[in-house]
């Protein structure tokens, strides 16, 4: 049995019917060659998709991160833990769908926004995973979904990168739960203490006060200037109230596009951002002519909250969550797009200035207050859309793999999408990770709060092209 961390509670405490905390992801594959053919319904595989459905469910072993469920007792002083479940049923949590026809992307995002919407199952393993076949075009997809509490957006991509080959032929390859030899290692990564509760968690809690003294002592060992920039960057609350800061329901629509990395990269050039800022000014366009629209834009400028993975740094602390946050300023108050990415460089510039001056428990710290500033509006009924939102909207970059073309026991990689969390009070993610040479969107908005979410891909066309027109 291990306690959870302290951002890892924070999840499982802040999970309601409106807010469901799990991420999840879409990958979408092709078919590989000599798959047989539905002669009733020709977009369908006859074999392929429930065969390999079968060889999922049929998995000798599944690795410990994913047979363990959360536990949250009296005898253990409030402290969230985790215990093995010793009958995890496989067909529970891998189940096989179809769309129905024509099996559009239309179809296909309207399932996913009905999957990601429910809750996960507290009394199992806090993960599921969806097979879909009768994907136009001769496709297939996964839609996966895992709760936050049990790992964050790079460890999960970095998990399933070791699930796919850049050999087409390879055959037999596992699903991210059954992944042989990496059980003891993920079960390491997490917070893990083991437990002994409740003295364990007294223990914890001595660390954790602990920790706290420590960054008392690292903020103190700052100077006036240092200390001032690190409260700039990182106290929120400066941004206007819109409609996407109001109360949502459990609902949930989901929306996906790629684009491609050259046409990103051009802007870069041109401009001297990075593909991260270049990123930025495409949402803060879309979302500005989106708002316009709809006659709701506000004459502030709005902010993003940008996580940053700590994972490249050895030291940082964490469970199955390892990040920091920053505010970036989206500049959706100017009309000129080369004014507005201007704007975006200097603020996410100076955010990451101040981050790379801090040390890796001070990183964590700010990581927990970016998402724990959220939280009054979350829980609190009433709250969402009545004070300022503490920023407009979460925007986050994951880097996917370096290598392409991927394959899944012999079916090619075409997209990956990443589906995230809205919060009461922050009823829209923009998630993005690249491959292929493409930057792979993927958006979430809670159903009622956010209307017409898929007018969003168009406007993030329209941004892209007119940061392209920068001379």
């Amino acid at each position: 049995m291990t306690v959870a961390g302290p951002l890892d509670a924070m999840f499982l405490l802040g999970e309601s019917r409106e807010q469901p905390m799990h991420v999840g992801g879409l990958m979408l594959f092709e078919l590989p060659e000599g798959a047989g053919r539905d002669h009733v319904f020709p977009e369908r595989s006859r074999d392929y998709v429930p065969r390999l459905y079968q060889e999922m469910v049929a998995a000798p072993a599944v690795d410990p991160l994913f047979a363990q469920r959360v536990r949250n007792r009296p005898l253990d002083l409030g402290y969230w833990s985790w215990e093995p479940d010793r009958e995890i049923d496989l067909e529970y949590h891998v189940r096989l769908s179809a769309l129905p026809r024509p099996g559009r992307y239309r179809e296909l995002f309207e399932l996913t926004s009905r999957l990601h919407g429910t809750l996960l199952d507290r009394h199992r393993p806090l993960w599921e995973m969806h097979l879909i076949e009768g994907v136009e075009g001769r496709r297939f997809a996964l839609y996966s979904k895992i709760h936050h509490s049990m790992i964050d957006g790079v460890t999960a991509l970095r998990r399933l990168q070791d699930t796919l080959t850049t050999d087409p032929g390879r055959s037999g390859m596992p699903a991210t739960y059954a992944l042989p030899g990496v059980g003891d290692a993920a079960t390491a990564g997490k917070s893990g203490v083991p437990a002994g509760l409740p003295a364990r968690a007294l223990g914890v809690a001595a660390q954790t006060v602990g920790g706290a003294g420590r960054l008392v002592a690292d903020l103190a060992g700052l100077t006036p200037v240092a200390l001032k920039s690190l409260l700039h960057s990182t106290v929120p609350f400066q941004a206007p109230r819109t409609i996407l800061n109001r109360s949502i329901t459990g609902a949930r629509r989901f929306a996906a596009q790629s684009w491609p990395i050259e046409r990103l990269e051009k802007v870069r050039a041109i401009t001297g951002a990075t593909l991260n800022d270049v990123m930025l000014a495409m949402c803060s366009g879309a979302l500005r002519n989106y708002l316009l629209e709809l006659n709701a834009l506000p004459d502030k400028a709005m902010t993003a909250m940008v996580p940053v993975s700590l994972r490249g740094n050895t030291a940082a602390p964490g469970g199955g969550n390892s990040l920091s946050t920053m505010i970036a300023d989206l500049a959706t108050d100017e009309a000129d797009p080369e004014s507005r990415i201007r704007r975006i460089m200097a603020s996410t510039s100076y955010g990451k200035g101040v981050l790379s001056s801090l040390s890796p428990l001070q990183n964590l710290m700010i990581g927990a207050l970016g998402f724990g500033v959220a939280g009054p509006a979350a829980v609190l009924p009433g709250v969402a859309g009545r004070t300022m939102p503490p920023y407009n909207v979460v925007i986050s970059n994951v880097p996917g793999p370096a290598e392409s073309p991927l394959y899944w026991n012999r079916s090619r990689l075409l997209g990956m999408y990443p589906a995230s969390i809205v919060l009461n009070g922050q009823a829209l993610n923009i998630s993005v990770t690249s491959y292929d040479h493409h930057l792979h969107f993927g958006l979430v908005g809670c159903r009622r709060t956010v209307p017409h979410l898929q007018r969003l891909l168009v406007h993030l066309e329209t941004s892209l092209a007119d940061l392209e027109n920068i001379h």
